[in-house]
């Protein structure tokens, strides 16, 4: 089986998007997006094949191209871009990981992008309790190489309920648990490009266990499932 790649006239394609930006040069370029939408497409599938040698996805989801602008200040109606999210499964696991294909601004992300409100009260209150062993794999100077620090969004003191002059409220305060790491163009064409993307998720797995391990236990340490 041939290799799945992205290929320079797929970045090329996109690049040209991005300055032509509009319904008249889409509409006339449609049959060579159609090309391109499905190689981005076989790469998103290989990635997810990928993925369930080592973890369990539920759902690959590739991402429309057209631009919901109803409610944004920005009316150009397409992405200059291919994207794709993979869910991991069920009530057991969640999380999931995410890739984005744009010249000059490629970048895969993984983690907890939008917990419930459940599910964050009870990963705030593992994290109050003790933040050991997260430390312990952030710090992990393998993980730290590739993914740096946790991103996402947070509250600006402590969440209702909580401290904001307690020790682990840097972590406290997340409303999400994200990971992410940019690549060059250069770095996208190479042809080992979607295994870098499968070890750097597979880096990533001692997080999501002790998060699967928060998410299915109480404070207590007991099943909830």
């Amino acid at each position: 089986m041939e290799k799945s790649i992205i290929t320079k006239n797929t970045i090329k394609f996109l690049e040209d998007l991005q300055e032509n930006n509009n319904r008249d040069w889409f509409a006339t370029h449609k049959t060579t997006f159609e090309t391109h939408k499905e190689e981005a497409k076989n790469f998103f599938t290989a990635i997810k094949s990928n993925l369930e040698k080592h973890d369990t996805i539920e759902r690959l989801k590739m991402f429309r191209i057209y631009r919901d602008v109803r409610f944004s200040k920005d009316k150009t109606p397409f992405k200059a871009h291919f994207a794709a999210s993979f869910s991991r499964m069920g009530i057991a696991l969640r999380g999931g990981y995410y890739v984005r294909i744009k010249p000059g601004a490629t970048f895969i992300a993984t983690g907890f992008f939008g917990p419930n409100k459940e599910d964050l009260y009870r990963i705030r209150k593992e994290f109050e309790l003790d933040i050991n062993e997260l430390k312990k794999i952030l710090e992990d100077s393998h993980f730290k190489a590739l993914w740096g620090k946790m991103e996402g969004e947070e509250v600006k003191t402590a969440p209702k309920g909580f401290n904001k002059a307690h020790p682990n409220i840097e972590f406290i305060k997340k409303k999400q648990f994200i990971f992410t790491r940019k690549f060059t163009d250069k770095e996208v064409l190479s042809n080992n490009f979607i295994e870098e993307i499968d070890q750097s998720f597979k880096t990533v797995r001692p997080f999501f266990d002790l998060m699967s391990d928060i998410l299915t236990t109480n404070l207590n340490g007991e099943s909830l499932l």
